[in-house]
């Protein structure tokens, strides 16, 4: 029965009869404004809200009018307006304690990088322990990757984001001490299995905060107006590693300058570790702890009953998965020397302060390389194995170069070609963990799972991690035995072995094959 009808049934009094219809209509429109302010936003109130309607018929019928104009009114309209304005308040909050948590990360990771030559040279680590450290700091920190979901689903994921930072301070706080009391010169086989062990976990514990601080963003900024500004947003906080990147190379390069201990350029970035972790660990994980519902609160109950994301050992047969893990790990290797050895390369032929100012050309190269991919790319008509062939045949140029001239090339020959190297394996990582983990998601084998992407990108910088680190273990000893040449001829036929890999893909794209069904249809493409 309709709400009229309720208010004209047994009421004969027309200008009693007319007030409720007025006061009706006042619930009809806040009723309306209410629902909205609902769509607008994407946020849903409380449960209660379901009943106000109910409640305001009653109260209607039984007259209680006044009570009704001071109570419901407010119930419908309110809570919509402040928890929307709540959200709005506290995501750029979000933002800036995940922004900071993903740039400490990084900050912590580049850090004993730049000091590697000091550590060859005061410390005493040789250049294969130096190796080891990068490769069991990769391993791990790819197989964290595969744990840190579990963990956040363990943990709340502020929780989880937290440890992952005072992990980090922990770690490097360990590697000072075996530099402050000299571990290598007590003991050399102590000395080195110690720094192993530390690199062991400390990438574990960074590849803890990778999802959990995506997941934090995702879960805030929910909202319709967000949604439609994601592209933006998350591309503007995706430069927190490159951020943290160059951070730590200027501090370093300060470090060395004013005259500082070396070691300082790894205690400063462990204190900043620690105290973004007790920063984020007050932080609201999700707007369900302070009582809103939001449209992925919503979404996520209504998923419940939806397939279970697709199993690792299933999405590894899913055709071409294999050969995008392998390309991709070949390419990241050269990525991974580049992030890890550039600074004690650059040492050889520059100053320590020169050396760590150099490469952060190459972290700011990459910070466009995703919008030039999609540039190129489209230029190319959306065919991304050959926009991978292209830059892949670019980067062998630049090492090219690099294997011919390392010894000669000047300051400013440096500067430029780090940069576009940076936009070129920038580029690359962007295409593999983005575009062909999307394309893969969509394959017929993967019918049924309607959650796959997430686990092929993860599979895909799982596997590629594990590959690259066990190629970083060669760049030592190469360098050792061979001279830097020999380090960039290694990374050429790295490059070349992915571009190879892909190859099936680029001729399919360059020579799609013509499908004829039928008779006709083969006289169709003849005439």
């Amino acid at each position: 029965m309709q709400l009229h009808d309720i208010i004209y049934e047994g009421q004969n009094d027309r200008s009693r009869r007319s007030e409720k219809e007025r006061l009706s209509d006042d619930i009809r429109g806040h009723q309306s404004l209410n629902n909205t302010l609902i769509e607008q936003s994407g946020i849903s109130t409380d449960s209660q809200e379901k009943n106000t309607e109910k409640v305001a018929y009653q109260q209607l019928v039984s007259g209680d009018t006044e009570g009704h104009i001071s109570t419901n009114i407010d119930v419908v309209s309110s809570p919509t307006l402040i928890h929307l304005a709540h959200v709005k308040r506290y995501q750029w909050w979000v933002f800036f304690r995940t922004f900071g948590a993903y740039f400490m990360a990084h900050f912590s990771r580049k850090c004993y990088s730049t000091v590697k030559q000091q550590l060859q040279d005061d410390a005493g680590y040789s250049a294969h322990i130096l190796s080891g450290m990068d490769s069991a700091f990769i391993g791990t920190y790819a197989i964290g990757n595969i744990f840190s979901g579990k963990l956040g689903d363990t943990f709340r994921p502020t929780t989880a984001l937290s440890i992952g930072l005072c992990g980090n301070a922990i770690c490097l706080f360990l590697v000072n001490m075996s530099l402050w009391f000299d571990f290598v010169g007590f003991s050399m086989a102590l000395g080195n299995f110690f720094i192993i062990l530390v690199n062991f976990l400390f990438g574990f514990f960074q590849g803890i905060g990778d999802a959990v601080a995506a997941a934090l963003m995702r879960s805030w900024f929910c909202d319709r107006e967000s949604v439609k500004k994601c592209g933006l947003i998350f591309g503007i906080w995706n430069c927190h590693q490159y951020f943290g990147d160059i951070t730590a190379q200027l501090t370093t390069a300060y470090v060395l300058k004013a005259g500082y201990k070396y070691w300082w350029a790894l205690l400063i970035p462990s204190i900043a570790n620690f105290l973004w972790g007790c920063l984020v660990m007050r932080l609201v994980s999700d707007p369900t702890e302070i009582g809103i519902t939001t449209n992925t609160e919503a979404e996520a109950t209504v998923d419940e009953s939806c397939p279970a994301p697709i199993a690792y050992t299933r999405a590894i047969l899913i055709p071409m998965v294999s050969k995008y893990t392998l390309a991709f790990g070949f390419f990241k290797l050269t990525d991974y020397v580049l992030f890890f050895w550039l600074p004690y390369f650059l040492g050889k032929h520059f100053d320590p302060v020169t050396a760590n100012l150099i490469p952060a050309v190459y972290s700011v190269g990459m910070m466009p390389a995703g919008i030039i991919v999609g540039i190129v790319s489209k230029l190319f008509g959306g065919r991304y194995a050959t926009v991978v062939g292209v830059f892949a045949s670019l980067l062998l140029v630049f090492l090219g170069i690099f294997f011919q001239h390392s010894e000669t090339l000047s300051l400013v020959d440096h500067l430029v070609i780090l940069a576009i190297m940076g936009i070129i394996v920038g580029g690359l990582n962007d295409i593999f963990t983005n575009v062909l983990a999307t394309g893969l998601a969509s394959h017929p084998s993967v019918n049924g799972y309607s959650r796959s992407f997430e686990t092929l990108t993860r599979l895909i910088n799982v596997c590629g991690g594990i590959i690259a680190s066990i190629g970083l273990l060669a760049v030592g000893p190469l360098q050792y035995f061979y001279g830097w040449s020999s380090v960039w001829f290694f990374l050429m036929g790295c490059t070349g072995t992915g571009t190879l890999l892909m190859s099936t893909e680029m001729y399919t794209e360059l020579f799609p094959t013509v499908e004829v069904d039928t008779v006709d249809g083969l006289m169709q493409e003849l005439i």
